[in-house]
């Protein structure tokens, strides 16, 4: 790490994820609360030698650079306090500590990654009850003795769902769910020796039913009860969780919802029960391409794999030992799937697939057998890549950690809807088209989602945090965004008051323009080309009035028979540039 790198992360850097200490003579006490707090939720950056005044919003009023005085004591300090039993865990490399100076004071650097979560909780002092931190939008802070438990709890392997319910037995079971499901089975595994179990046995095979080995007594395991159980054993034993699913699609005037599913005493909610009430549900109004193979009709589609797999995701990363509700809402553009339990794994890491730590093995596995979930570490890859078929907005997955709740997204709406391009053209005149595309998917974004933060566009856009800052903070300076800063977290809103300003022209655009062109549509088009480099027939529709393919291809051939574009083919497309 060197001086412009660090500047740069002062500049534009996320500040949830920064922390600077002044650190003169000695390494604060806070350094290791700093570190437990990074380790156990996102990662960060500490730098001593920095004094930041967060009210401040002047760069240079706001950061003060204070040398770290006998640098390389300080760093022998670090490694061997680190390596002591200071901490619970050393999950540094030598890599990630330096030193370097920025405007001629010397800074001592801490890149702290996230832990992996058999290393959680990350504690200091010897004492996990109080030498747990995390971090939040105001700081580090101490973890509540049931964040504690629930990060012990997923450092092991063998899940949430294992556990014996001392007095539960097969009374407690819906024996309607267990059939329904066991025919499920059957016609998944025709040939399964579990078919001619009894019940127990196939719930015991299952992982649904164990036996206490100390007292010779069998129990249901808590993936029994809430796979099959009777609803009224399950708000006995799991009084703290509730399933939902809510339809807001549709909807009269007046009405909040036209369909819901909830606890009402006409159904056993288990989790079964409620994964094959809600999923047709949820499907009903997808269009079905007519598509054979062979013969036979075949109606399921990528969308409906996808939807499928939200479900079962959420379900099977619940967490059932904390207060929360399993939440699904079917909006007229998208869904959301809403579950208690943070996050085990980065999202980083979920997005890019061959990653799999269920919170609940054997639920996941109960599921698994009748056809409902994909292979390890492929479900949420599934998800996305028939979102990018349709080629609908990124699916959006973000979590709570003082909430303790992980929420996924699914818009089925374009990236960059017509509708959308043309408020924001209004809003922001043309210099809405004469922005680079990432700019102008931040703004829709924006528009699209009620405001946008760094964290979900670098899951939209692939880029870098400091890549996305630096675009945020351009389109803050233009006024286009709105800055809502609370303690180290911003999102960013568009200003919905912009006054558009006369725009300024060198001679050389009215050369360009006055000259060559005869109407506003064929200046528009050459505009967006001079500032991103290529047009296509999509993006004409998107900053033009023009409604049709067939309009857009006659104001290209315009521009063509002008001798000012060209038509370039870019693999199996076309591309115009120009010429």
């Amino acid at each position: 790490m060197n001086s412009n790198t660090i500047i740069e992360l002062l500049k534009v850097g996320e500040r949830i994820n920064l922390e600077c200490k002044k650190a003169e003579s000695n390494l604060p006490n806070s350094v290791w609360e700093t570190y437990s707090s990074f380790a156990n939720t996102d990662g960060g950056l500490i730098l001593l030698g920095v004094e930041e005044d967060l009210k401040e919003t002047d760069f240079e009023k706001r950061f003060t650079f204070v040398s770290v005085k006998n640098p390389d004591q300080r760093l022998k300090d670090f490694w061997n306090t680190i390596n002591s039993e200071k901490v619970s865990s050393n999950i540094l490399v030598d890599a990630d500590v330096g030193v370097c100076e920025v405007k001629g004071e010397i800074i001592m650097w801490i890149h702290v990654p996230q832990a992996d979560y058999h290393s959680k909780p990350v504690y200091i002092n010897g004492n996990p009850m109080k030498g747990t931190f995390k971090r939040n939008h105001e700081g580090d802070y101490h973890c509540t003795e049931d964040e504690i438990k629930a990060m012990l709890r997923d450092a092991s392997d063998s899940g949430n769902d294992g556990g014996l319910l001392t007095g539960y037995t097969l009374e407690d079971i819906d024996m309607n769910s267990l059939r329904s499901y066991r025919i499920e089975f059957e016609h998944c595994n025709p040939d399964h020796i579990w078919n001619g179990n009894d019940d127990q046995t196939f719930l015991k095979n299952m992982g649904g039913y164990a036996i206490n080995r100390l007292t010779e007594k069998g129990w249901l395991t808590a993936a029994g009860l809430l796979m099959f159980g009777k609803g009224l054993a399950i708000r006995e034993r799991f009084d703290n969780i509730r399933m939902d699913y809510i339809d807001e699609s549709n909807l009269l005037e007046g009405s909040r919802w036209s369909d819901r599913l909830t606890y009402d005493g006409m159904w056993e909610n288990n989790l079964y029960n409620f994964v094959r009430q809600v999923t047709p549900k949820l499907v009903n109004g997808i269009k079905r391409p007519f598509r054979l193979e062979g013969m036979t009709r075949v109606d399921d589609t990528p969308v409906h794999k996808a939807i499928r797999e939200a479900v079962i995701n959420m379900i099977i990363h619940s967490d059932y030992l904390i207060n929360g509700v399993l939440k699904i809402i079917k909006k007229d553009n998208g869904f959301l799937f809403a579950n208690p339990g943070n996050l085990k794994l980065p999202i980083i890491s979920i997005y890019e697939g061959g990653h799999s730590v269920a919170r609940n093995p054997r639920i996941q596995q109960m599921f698994r057998m009748i056809g409902l979930g994909d292979n390890i570490g492929s479900g949420f890859p599934t998800i996305l890549e028939a979102w990018g078929e349709e080629q609908w907005r990124k699916p959006d997955l973000s979590q709570n950690e003082e909430l303790h709740q992980v929420e996924l997204k699914l818009w089925m709406i374009s990236l960059m809807p017509k509708e959308c391009t043309e408020y924001l053209k209004k809003l922001f005149g043309i210099k809405y088209s004469h922005l680079d595309n990432n700019s102008q998917i931040i703004l829709g974004t924006a528009y699209l989602e009620n405001g946008v933060s760094n964290a979900r566009m670098q899951s939209v856009l692939e880029l870098h945090s400091t890549e996305i800052g630096h675009i945020l903070s351009n389109l803050v300076e233009q006024k286009m965004l709105i800055a809502d800063k609370k303690g180290r977290w911003t999102r960013y809103y568009l200003n919905q008051e912009y006054k558009i300003e006369p725009e300024q022209y060198e001679i050389s655009d009215f050369e360009n323009s006055d000259k060559k062109f005869k109407n506003e549509t064929d200046r528009i088009i050459f505009e967006y080309i001079k500032v991103n480099g290529f047009i296509t027939v999509h993006q004409v529709l998107d900053i033009t009035r023009i409604t049709t393919n067939q309009g857009a291809n006659v104001a290209l051939g315009r521009l063509i028979n002008a001798g000012v574009v060209q038509k370039v083919r870019q693999g199996r497309h076309f591309i115009y540039q120009l010429k």
